[in-house]
């Protein structure tokens, strides 16, 4: 059986660049930090206090007391995305086969904070077990993807992608590969996460992941500069409809793109650092090609994985360049986290999101705070540097990559 086609027919979004899509691109293309100090939780005795937080988020203003209770902030998140992106999409629930649609959401970490605050009650307690009924819920990590199919009936593929940072790369890809294989016609995909609290932050602090630029934070996350010291932790959500491609024409849905490649690797080197000549990172990108059926001479824009950490920036460009050869060199590169942050899980979902916009409406994305570019990393490339820039684009790829040596690629073809 010939596989089926692929499309993207929903965003919604909730990160720190916006609360909607349209707040986000717009953000995106001016350049806009979303980072600042850390509210949620006092960090006055952290290395790092500050983050990229979602700004001006009541859950009162989506959920009623009782959901509140219930849910983590990360599901929160997820909710909250996926209602904008199904609104956008125009599905109407009545009228499609819910036995043919499915969700697959992703997040790294889960409900941290809720495993944070229940076991710290328990600890400052007289030892007696008080736990919330809530607590197993709220924290497991697949729980998003279960209360988005029971509020919309999908009855399809529901499950879980936890790949660190390439979660919800591999939650797309997933979800593309039951719809061309003709399983499902409608998917819901995306990730979320909520990682700006105590054990996330000291966490990362403690493996001198994160940024300590606390005089400056907008100016913390610099991917590809000089100066860069770490990632800046974000949160939020992202979420995709992606629908087969004569259901979708059938329905006069509007079509953002189509996804014509997806692959995936393992770098088998280090539990926390890529693989030093980015050869995980170059197979996962040559994968998806070849699932593509074309060659890098087509790829117009990479939104590259990007974190702003010394390790981590330059083997991915060096894979790059190994593996397009002189069309590197014609590319626009962007790494989008010098604004968002990087929303660990969510990250891919988000990032996707700015591919599929950079199509549609032909501007790349900068990349902020590059002012004195690492000596190691080649003048050449361009990496969409401080502004954003017209450009025409007919294939983007999205890398995400992950703790564990985790790689995910996606390609998006303009319709």
């Amino acid at each position: 059986m010939a596989e089926r086609r692929v499309v993207v027919t929903g965003l919604g979004t909730l990160n720190p660049l916006g609360n909607t899509v349209s707040e986000y691109f717009r953000n995106l293309q001016d350049g806009v930090s979303g980072a600042g100090p850390i509210t949620r939780f006092d960090a006055e005795k952290f290395k790092t206090r500050f983050a990229c937080e979602v700004k001006n988020y009541d859950g009162a203003a989506y959920f009623d007391r009782k959901e509140v209770r219930r849910y983590d902030l990360f599901t929160q998140f997820a909710l909250v995305a996926t209602a904008e992106a199904m609104e956008d999409s125009g599905l109407d629930v009545e009228k499609i086969d819910v036995e043919r649609a499915g969700v697959i959401w992703a997040s790294g970490i889960g409900g941290l904070k809720s495993f944070f605050e229940e076991v710290k009650s328990f600890s400052l307690g007289d030892g007696t077990p008080r736990y919330s009924p809530f607590f197993i819920t709220m924290m497991i990590p697949d729980i998003a993807a279960g209360y988005i199919s029971m509020k919309y009936g999908f009855m399809g593929p529901n499950y879980c992608t936890v790949s660190a940072c390439a979660s919800s790369n591999h939650a797309l890809l997933d979800s593309f590969n039951w719809i061309r294989r003709g399983v499902v016609d409608i998917m819901i995909a995306g990730g979320s996460e909520a990682g700006v609290n105590e054990p996330a932050v000291g966490g990362f602090n403690s493996m001198q992941a994160l940024s300590t630029r606390n005089d400056e934070p907008t100016k913390a996350s610099r991917p590809f500069d000089k100066d860069r010291d770490g990632f800046v932790i974000g949160e939020g959500a992202g979420a995709l409809i992606l629908e087969e491609y004569e259901h979708a024409v059938a329905r006069g849905a509007k079509i953002y793109a189509e996804i014509v490649g997806a692959g995936c690797s393992g770098d088998a080197y280090h539990y926390a650092a890529p693989h030093p000549e980015g050869k995980g990172a170059m197979l996962a990108m040559k994968m998806a090609m070849a699932d593509a059926g074309i060659d890098s001479s087509v790829i117009d824009y990479i939104n590259v994985h990007g974190t702003s950490t010394p390790a981590g920036d330059g083997p991915e460009l060096m894979a790059i360049q190994r593996l397009f050869g002189e069309d590197a060199y014609r590319l626009n590169i962007s790494a989008t986290k010098s604004m968002t942050g990087h929303l660990l899980g969510a990250a891919g979902a988000i990032e996707a999101q700015a591919a599929i916009l950079a199509l549609t409406e032909g501007v790349i994305p900068p990349t902020i705070n590059l002012d004195n570019l690492d000596e190691n990393i080649d003048p050449r490339l361009n990496l969409t540097p401080n502004k954003a820039q017209k450009r025409e684009v007919r294939y983007a790829m999205s890398n995400t990559f992950g703790f564990g040596g985790h790689n995910s690629s996606i390609i998006f073809k303009r319709m």
